[in-house]
């Protein structure tokens, strides 16, 4: 290309310079399309994006003050922020950097978290929380968005007034302005995830020039980004898998041998790639643990969820502080881990036959109940090879050790044999029997779940009793005996004796008063835990509590209703004034989208059975953006949303928006096929051949002067419910446009 074709010429509606950085057009009005000089269509880009920013920048932060009370979910985030600042730990089921983020804010504002955001409807003032600069954060986020979808069309290649389009449909959509100017961390998820996208756009406009510094650096970019927003939210994988898929797609490009790679080559492709998509954002998520961990050293309200040698490492643990080393001769009591049931036994016995036929031992039994008692007692023993406990000094109870556990209250010892259990013929029956009698059936060797330490302690260690004769494990399950066992739970002897819901702990020793004991170890050393134990076990709790949010609420709702928004969230509502906050996206720009998608789908199917036939209707240029950028744009969509599906926690709205950011994209690209880029029709339908220059123009004006317009006036309309405005009774009827939406004192 000649050094004046290297201005790189645009289109007439102001096409990013860089579409024609990859293929020469030499006849442009073979394609219909007039010739411009770059530097305007540049102005042209600089003053849309820069009005456009200025628009976003009004709209997110309109009446950001209002209102002064904790809305929805500020309860929660808002909360953690807190905890960070007094590094008191808490457990939440998101990864750590939105809050992170938060928490630096109220750094930087002078927060020092003494509030703890306990109800929504609170008041910030009267508890002097730096609120409007809390909310600024999320809010200048949102901005930011703004600004990199304009930036991904435009480097995608569509034309400067589709550009405008995606952006300001985005702008005027009631769901983002919502969601983002509160202290919530979908503005983070979604300026992260534009930010991969664009990054991956400009690497991918590169691959003509692979290896080069700048090629490196946008790669390097896609990595680190896609890091911070898995590092939000875990929902951020929808994000990877999106690049994943698109990786692999170009791998499978360059592994053609058409494309003249030896296989060094490909793989100097494939390894760079590795370590900038999934090293680099491998050690960035665990980054953001290990500054989670580091600062939240002290105990706190997230502690229950986690193992007792997570809660050994942090300062002035409850549990640390109550904890007694246990010596042979104590009484404890003994709880299970999975069920939280104390080791029971009571001078009755099981019936000689169940109600299936089956001959018990008809021994004492052994259940285990939710509230301890005096039943409840167990004194521990040391087998006659174990220390001799005749002297003076106590022995303690170590790991590994043979011992006997003899129920204090009827005076005989806890057994297990070849005997089926009441509810599980395949587990073993567990029992007691009289002092003395049947020795070797009643040793168990206590294995602890950690060799961090080699002490059994009360609430700290946890442990297996593996029955020395057969080998099965101690253990308990939910399903209660009938009457004859007064209903309390079933124990049993588990064949599996390496599973991980054999555990149980020791609680209290019968005469010892733990606080008084360890009054002068208030300084107690702390445990230490390996960063990477700790991260793996964070990550277990989170994805399984996550997965346990079931709890019913009242604005709940499922994937196939939000794109059409049958179902919002109410977020705050002031009976005084009627006033409230109630997520619901623009149902224009919604439903417009929702056809866009439509539209793809006719046109890639309308395509391929053409082309069975023979006829190519989509010239190749168009076709190739058509498949590479607006498929793209609909498979990030997809990702975002179809997964959903398969989630069995408790649902929103707002688990929507990341994908209806990118629904707008595809919009975009769907309004630059239609009006711009055109289809070739070879044989004349109606008379008509390809559309001109001059209509694509004229039509493409109109089109997105009328779409932005509907948009914003659907978002006035529907801006009360965004911005929490005062309404009168009629205002709040009229605004339920939908039967599903239950707005506040709309009867």
């Amino acid at each position: 290309m000649s050094n004046k074709l290297r201005q790189r010429r645009v289109e007439t509606t102001g096409a990013s310079p860089e579409k024609f950085s990859d293929v020469d057009y030499d006849d442009s009005k073979k394609y219909g399309k007039e010739i411009v000089p770059v530097e305007t269509a540049i102005t042209g880009h600089k003053i849309a994006f820069t009005v456009l920013t200025l628009l976003g920048f009004f709209i997110t932060f309109y009446k950001i003050w209002n209102p002064a009370e904790v809305v929805f979910d500020e309860v929660h985030f808002g909360k953690f922020a807190g905890y960070y600042l007094r590094r008191t730990y808490y457990f939440d089921v998101h990864p750590p950097l939105a809050k992170l983020m938060i928490a630096g804010a109220g750094y930087l504002l002078g927060f020092d978290g003494h509030y703890d955001f306990a109800n929504i409807g609170d008041n910030y003032v009267d508890h002097q929380v730096p609120y409007i600069g809390l909310r600024a954060l999320p809010a200048t986020l949102n901005v930011i968005s703004i600004g990199l979808i304009y930036q991904i069309m435009k480097e995608s290649g569509y034309a400067l007034l589709v550009c405008i389009l995606s952006t300001a449909m985005y702008i005027f959509d009631n769901a983002m302005v919502t969601q983002n100017r509160l202290i919530l961390l979908d503005s983070m998820l979604v300026v992260f995830m534009l930010a991969t996208i664009y990054c991956y756009v400009k690497f991918r406009k590169l691959r003509h020039v692979s290896f080069s510094i700048e090629w490196w650096g946008w790669l390097t970019l896609t990595g680190v980004f896609m890091a911070l927003t898995v590092s939000v939210k875990m929902v951020g994988l929808f994000l990877v898998a999106l690049i994943g898929l698109s990786v692999i797609y170009d791998l499978w490009m360059l592994l053609d041998i058409k494309r003249g790679l030896t296989m060094n080559q490909f793989m100097k492709h494939f390894y760079a790639r590795a370590f900038s998509l999934i090293f680099v954002p491998t050690v960035i998520y665990l980054f953001w643990f290990y500054v989670h961990f580091a600062i939240l050293n002290e105990s706190g309200p997230g502690d229950d969820f986690m193992s007792t040698r997570f809660q050994d490492t942090l300062k002035n643990s409850p549990l640390k502080m109550a904890a007694l080393e246990v010596h042979y001769g104590d009484e404890i009591t003994i709880k299970h881990k999975d069920t939280n049931a104390y080791l029971h036994s009571h001078d009755l016995h099981y019936p000689l036959r169940y109600e299936d036929g089956r001959i018990s031992s008809k021994g004492q039994q052994v259940t285990a109940v939710l509230e301890p008692n005096e039943n409840c007692y167990w004194r521990i023993k040391p087998a006659k090879s174990e220390n001799n406990t005749n002297d003076d000094e106590p022995h303690l109870v170590k790991n590994g050790d043979i011992i006997q556990l003899e129920h204090v209250v009827t005076g005989t010892n806890l057994l297990t044999h070849d005997v089926a259990s009441p509810y599980m013929p395949t587990n073993e029956e567990v029992t007691t029997v009289p002092l003395d009698t049947r020795y070797d059936e009643t040793l168990f060797k206590i294995i602890f779940e950690s060799d961090n330490n080699d002490i059994l302690e009360t609430h700290m260690t946890s442990f297996r009793l593996i029955h020395e004769d057969t080998k099965v494990a101690v253990w308990a399950h939910n399903q209660k005996l009938p009457e004859w066992g007064l209903e309390q739970l079933e124990v049993n002897g588990n064949k599996n004796a390496v599973d991980k819901t054999n555990y149980w702990s020791a609680q209290d020793i019968k005469g010892k008063n733990a606080t008084l004991i360890n009054a002068h170890k208030a300084n107690k050393e702390r445990g230490h835990m390996p960063f990477i134990k700790k991260f793996i076990e964070l990550q277990g709790r989170m994805i399984s509590h996550n997965a346990g949010l079931t709890k019913p609420h009242p604005y709940q709702s499922t994937p196939i209703t939000w794109p059409f928004m049958v179902r919002g969230v109410s977020y705050w509502s002031h009976e005084e004034s009627r006033s409230q906050i109630y997520l619901t996206g623009n149902l224009f720009g919604w439903y417009l989208s929702v056809g866009g998608l439509a539209v793809f789908a006719g046109i890639l199917l309308a395509d391929v059975l053409a082309r069975r036939r023979g006829i190519e209707p989509i010239e190749e240029p168009v076709r190739h953006r058509f498949i590479q950028s607006a498929g793209f744009f609909v498979v990030g969509w997809a990702l975002h949303y179809f997964p959903f599906f398969l989630m069995g926690r408790s649902l929103f709205l707002h688990h929507y928006l990341p994908a209806a950011t990118v629904n707008y994209l595809v919009l975009g690209a769907m309004y630059q096929f239609i009006f711009v880029d055109g289809i070739d029709c070879p044989v004349s339908i109606g008379g008509r051949g390809r559309i001109t220059r001059a209509e694509v123009t004229w039509k493409l004006y109109a089109a997105v002067i009328v779409t932005v317009a509907l948009q914003v006036a659907m978002f006035i309309y529907l801006a009360p419910l965004t911005y929490g405005l005062p309404m009168t009774l009629e205002q709040v009827q009229n605004h339920q446009l939908l039967s599903g939406w239950k707005l506040q004192y709309a009867k």
